[in-house]
């Protein structure tokens, strides 16, 4: 890759790429990120000083560079989906499903949206140069590689990706499996008022917030008991839950009509957020 002389020409080879998160570049040069995060800034991180990390679901990398920028001295960005899945051509598909009424086919993913060329990947690749960045990136599908072959780490970001996983006890287990210190797990979480504190899961088989590959969606009680199940000794909250309070014309409608149902995002008792929670071995 030829380097950067001027921060026009940086501008112009960061815009003609796909980014998801807001990564500073340099030369005040902000690449245009998708994400209304980040969601996990370092006030959420445990100490990363010294201290190996593996960042799973790293996309272009913005929390792989997040860790090494607080001290971390060895950091293993590891991705599978996005960097080797045409999601051009994955979203064509997902909105002709959605149109005919019927629910995509996600093996489809890995066969006929895949490219071994790795488009995803550019973006990372671009900015681990521009940064001189040390972070080591890793092809792999953590749902299914040999855990043993990822190794261990002191820190795993699982950051952005529970939600996407059908069997997310499973990957939990997984994760605790290369964990020696404490795993930060943030996902998308729903607050249901009246049953603060419950082991609650909303399960979508459809889509929620216009993805398909969207499943569980936990209270934070709920999360914290998954990671417990899956091993881990002790999870601590990073965020309070918001509260979700019905207006006093939505309880009389639900008097006198009880029956009376909404979507299943759109319940007035569910207020939904990105829950974040430090689980420790």
């Amino acid at each position: 890759m030829a380097p950067v002389q001027s921060a026009e020409e940086l501008r112009a080879r960061a815009d003609a790429l796909g980014w998801f998160h807001r990564i500073d570049l340099g030369q005040g040069v902000v690449t245009n990120g998708l994400s209304s995060g980040p969601y996990v800034g370092p006030d959420k991180m445990p100490e990363l000083t010294g201290k190996s990390v593996l960042d799973i679901g790293a996309w272009d990398g913005y929390y792989s560079f997040q860790a090494e920028r607080l001290g971390a001295r060895r950091v293993v960005a590891l991705d599978h989906y996005v960097w080797g899945v045409d999601l051009g051509a994955r979203q064509r598909y997902w909105a002709e499903c959605a149109e005919a009424g019927v629910l995509p086919d996600h093996s489809r993913d890995t066969t006929d949206f895949w490219r071994p060329e790795l488009p995803g990947r550019a973006a990372f690749d671009f900015a681990k140069e521009v940064l001189s960045s040390k972070v080591e990136p890793l092809l792999a599908d953590f749902a299914t590689v040999d855990v043993s072959e990822v190794g261990t780490f002191d820190v795993v970001l699982y950051l952005g990706v529970l939600y996407h996983m059908k069997e997310p006890l499973t990957v939990l287990e997984r994760l605790r499996a290369v964990t020696t210190e404490v795993a930060v797990i943030e996902t998308q979480a729903v607050s249901v008022a009246g049953m603060e504190g419950q082991n609650l899961v909303q399960f979508f088989g459809g889509e929620f917030i216009g993805d398909y590959g969207n499943w569980y969606v936990p209270t934070m009680a709920g999360l914290s008991e998954w990671a417990l199940a899956a091993g881990f000794a002790r999870v601590v909250p990073q965020v309070v839950p918001p509260v979700a309070t019905p207006s006093l014309a939505t309880r009389v409608r639900r008097v006198l009509s009880p029956t009376a149902s909404t979507g299943p995002t759109d319940h007035p008792n569910l207020t939904y957020y990105r829950a974040v929670v430090h689980a420790f071995v």
